[in-house]
């Protein structure tokens, strides 16, 4: 079995990985050893991945959309470790260079790459998803060199895997436009919406009104400075929102893939204010109440990962411009990376971000 599109059997070499083999069943399997076989390939030894809630929904769930798993098949993602070998043209990195991964893999090509969105690159290959390339949890991964950033100053690798994520958010709050000043709303509070929040914050947003129905990330949101948190299964969250701003948010970014949250965000937005759909739902269609959004002229602004942020991630973490040392809440060893999804999958012990190591 290949370990991503650009890996072969060497010899009969081989390596653990994690893999699914069913819904909610996972085992630690040796697969052939990934292998360089580009010239601008990165042979990568992994230190840590972060588990990402799309790599839930193919737990849990076998697909998103029309991804749907062909088992075995191993995910993960939000990857960082050392350059172990370089391709014969790689010109950026070097052996024991320490990386994080940007797992997009675009063409570089196509008339979205040309026109500078390669987050919608029409041939996009990436780690973990069914079909375009295994994941990243595994010993080893090959990698082009384009997509390696490598990791400044006296950062860690939870920091390079982090900087998925936080990517997410830079690029969420950037395609709102000007936030300085706006004041906002952000429904769901798991690693994409603290993201959002602090990328938020960093651009000078006004008041930022946090909501989630785990109580320990509320308290890491208001350990962040958000202005408000609540718990929509134990308030009205929208009645409260609207009591404290009567005049409505000026943009809400949704950030747990739920219909509730959605409702939830369009009912908190102000005339002309607008909703950016960042979070990732496990069911097909979107509805949207036409007289609200229609009469008050919402914009409706939806977030496809991020483009070109990886490097600004670990910049602003580096200077100190984004402080992340409250999203990882758990930390699991590689053999024990089931349990790690088992605590996510259920939302246990107040899980922000859980963590694997090798």
């Amino acid at each position: 079995m290949p370990y991503i599109c650009f890996a072969k059997i060497d010899n009969f070499k081989f390596m653990k990985a994690m893999v699914l083999t069913g819904i909610r069943q996972m085992e630690m399997r040796n697969v052939p050893e990934a292998v360089i076989m580009n010239p601008l390939d990165v042979r990568i030894r992994m230190s840590a991945v972060g588990i990402c809630g799309s790599d839930i929904h193919y737990y849990t769930r076998g697909n998103i959309g029309s991804q749907k798993v062909t088992y075995p098949f191993t995910v993960g993602h939000e990857g960082a470790g050392v350059v172990i070998e370089t391709g014969a043209g790689v010109k950026n990195v070097k052996q024991g260079d320490s990386v994080a991964i940007e797992p997009a893999i675009s063409c570089n090509e196509c008339d979205q790459c040309r026109a500078g969105r390669h987050n919608t690159c029409r041939k996009l290959k990436f780690l973990g998803c069914p079909g375009q390339a295994e994941g990243c949890l595994s010993e080893y991964i090959i990698i082009p060199e384009q997509c390696c950033f490598k990791i400044p100053g006296k950062l860690s690798y939870d920091h390079g895997s982090i900087s998925e994520p936080l990517a997410i958010g830079i690029y969420s709050v950037k395609r709102s436009g000007n936030i300085k000043g706006l004041k906002a709303g952000v429904m769901g509070f798991g690693p994409i919406g603290m993201s959002v929040h602090l990328a938020a914050r960093d651009q000078g947003a006004g008041d930022i009104y946090v909501t989630d129905k785990i109580d320990e990330r509320l308290s890491i949101a208001m350990n962040e400075g958000a202005a408000y948190t609540g718990n929509p299964m134990k308030e009205n969250i929208v009645e409260t929102i609207r009591d404290k701003e009567p005049f409505g948010l000026d943009v809400v970014f949704e950030c747990c893939g739920q219909q509730e949250a959605l409702d939830q965000a369009i009912d908190i937005l102000k005339p002309g204010g607008k909703l950016m759909v960042v979070g990732i739902p496990e069911f097909d269609f979107w509805s949207v109440n036409v007289e609200k959004t229609r009469r008050r002229e919402i914009s409706i602004l939806f977030v496809r990962r991020q483009e070109n942020c990886t490097g600004t991630a670990l910049k602003m973490m580096n200077n100190g411009r984004l402080d992340v040392s409250r999203m990882v809440t758990h930390r699991f060893p590689f053999g024990q990376t089931k349990d790690a999804f088992d605590l996510v999958a259920d939302y246990k012990d107040g899980v922000m971000k859980a963590m694997i190591y090798f």
